[in-house]
């Protein structure tokens, strides 16, 4: 009971600091163009494109709907932002590996559907051993999602020798639904904990702020487009 009220506590703090983002329409925009979302790899070089929803191997076992290439989309401002923290980061043998970026809102929708569906449990092993699936929709996956707004993304950290990048170690994998993966978890080692910190403090530099409960997730702050979700595919 403890883990849950703090998992509420962190919640709560970081939606206050969003203001009224939950409270959004759908744009009618069918493209990234009618929408003002660019493809963050025409902005800046070196980005490792992790696209887990685009394929099998994500928390759903399956390729999620709205997902049909892998592709990283944010607005303009939010794009700039971030590849602006991929130049600072590769001047110091570092890169960002990016996980997911702009999220149609239906796809938010078939998360929460999942969720909900307490029959399917194929990758409880992998990616939320420790957390009962009932659970999940407290913090972890949202009804609404900053991702269909185009200004939230999920980044891990590399680092870079010539043209060989490697995965740093996080403490948790991406879309580890677990205590450990809270960014300011007591219970990663000193090197983890260090490699969370570089990854937040270069993010931070450019206006994206963490989420708590998840060392890879950022918010650019303000948001562009606060009040509207979009919902063509990725593709």
């Amino acid at each position: 009971m403890l883990a849950i009220a703090r998992n509420a506590t962190l919640v709560a703090a970081f939606m206050a600091g969003a203001g009224n983002a939950m409270a959004v329409d759908v744009s009618p925009a069918t493209t990234p163009a009618q929408a003002d979302l660019v493809d963050v790899t025409t902005l800046a070089s070196g980005f490792v494109l992790d696209i887990r929803y685009a394929g099998t191997d994500n928390f759903t076992g399956r390729v999620v709907p709205g997902y049909e290439a892998p592709r990283c989309y944010l607005l303009q401002p939010v794009a700039q932002a971030l590849a602006r923290v991929q130049n600072t980061l590769r001047t110091q043998g570092y890169a960002l590996q990016v996980f997911d970026c702009y999220r149609p809102a239906h796809s938010v929708k078939s998360f929460v559907a999942w969720a909900h569906d307490l029959s399917d449990q194929q990758a409880k092993a992998r990616y939320y051993p420790n957390v009962d699936k009932t659970r999940l929709l407290d913090g972890y996956i949202a009804e609404t999602s900053g991702h269909s707004r185009g200004a939230t993304l999920d980044v891990g950290l590399l680092q870079c020798t010539q043209d060989d990048c490697q995965p740093l170690d996080m403490g948790t994998g991406f879309d580890r639904f677990d205590p450990l993966a809270h960014t300011d978890s007591p219970d990663i080692s000193a090197a983890q904990k260090h490699n969370r910190q570089r990854l937040l403090e270069a993010m931070a530099a450019e206006g994206f702020a963490n989420y708590p409960m998840e060392w890879w997730h950022f918010t650019f702050k303000p948001e562009p487009t606060p009040d509207t979700a979009y919902d063509f595919p990725v593709r």
